[in-house]
């Protein structure tokens, strides 16, 4: 019999414990999985730690009281540069956070899929990463002595996304130019839920897109959430762009803490 994953978001966070780390895929204010993260927002869920190429939905767990610390590369609403309501919980001090170049956490992702402890890189050297994060050490690479930076794998308890399409089985589609790290999240998580604009039969993902277009097995996949508009504000191409309106209230909402 085929398997069928579907789920609802309150049945994602029912899955969720506190203290895990939990990894959100997209990028900035692109294709963000916001009905889960509003889910995890209406629970009684706390001290998460988040890693996330991050935009609202790292403001939001900031703001609410829920992250108590953020791994990122960038924290962005890509048309506001800088995501208000995170500055806010870093200027006040309300989260512990681990700030890496972009390449780094995707490195630090990668390593965890492979299921290794780090893996060399360059990223980082010549800058006050290693400053900021003293835990972060060197190696000498046996093949010439070139020093490199050994970037920690960063396993995640979960990782939560969202897509164009998904099958019930767990096959995951993206019909945009760009999956980003979607994918690499899934592999380094010991579990994986992806929302979606629509939950197709199984073999008529084809009937969407390419084959090309289907980026996640159901092998990386514990659940799927049938959301339309799931990842508004955030965009979610080619079926509809970011609301710049409400991003531009909820950017400006973090001025007033009644707001």
């Amino acid at each position: 019999m085929t398997q069928d994953k579907r789920l609802g978001e309150d049945d994602v966070v029912a899955e969720l414990e506190d203290g895990m780390t939990i990894g959100i895929g997209g990028w900035g204010s692109r294709r963000k999985p916001m009905s889960i993260v509003r889910a995890i927002l209406r629970s009684d869920l706390s001290d998460l730690t988040v890693v996330s190429y991050g935009g609202p939905d790292v403001g939001m767990l900031c703001a609410s009281g829920k992250a108590r610390k953020v791994v990122y590369g960038f924290v962005s609403l890509d048309s506001i540069p800088l995501e208000p309501h995170f500055r806010a919980a870093r200027q006040n001090g309300t989260i512990e956070a681990m700030e890496l170049d972009e390449g780094m956490l995707q490195w630090g992702l990668r390593a965890a899929a492979m299921r290794v402890s780090f893996l060399p890189c360059r990223a980082g050297l010549g800058s006050a990463i290693l400053e900021i994060n003293p835990e972060l050490r060197t190696v000498e690479s046996p093949y010439g002595g070139e020093e490199l930076v050994a970037m920690p794998a960063l396993p995640l308890d979960v990782a939560l996304l969202h897509a164009n399409r998904a099958d019930r089985r767990g096959n995951v589609q993206y019909l945009g130019a760009d999956w980003y790290f979607d994918d690499v999240f899934a592999m380094a998580a010991a579990r994986t839920f992806v929302s979606c604009e629509r939950v197709v039969e199984p073999g008529r993902l084809v009937d969407e897109g390419s084959e090309q277009t289907i980026k996640i097995s159901r092998l990386w996949t514990d659940g799927v959430i049938e959301a339309p508009f799931g990842a508004h504000f955030t965009h979610c191409v080619p079926d509809y762009e970011r609301d710049e309106a409400i991003q531009r209230d909820y950017a400006a909402s973090a001025k007033d803490a009644d707001a």
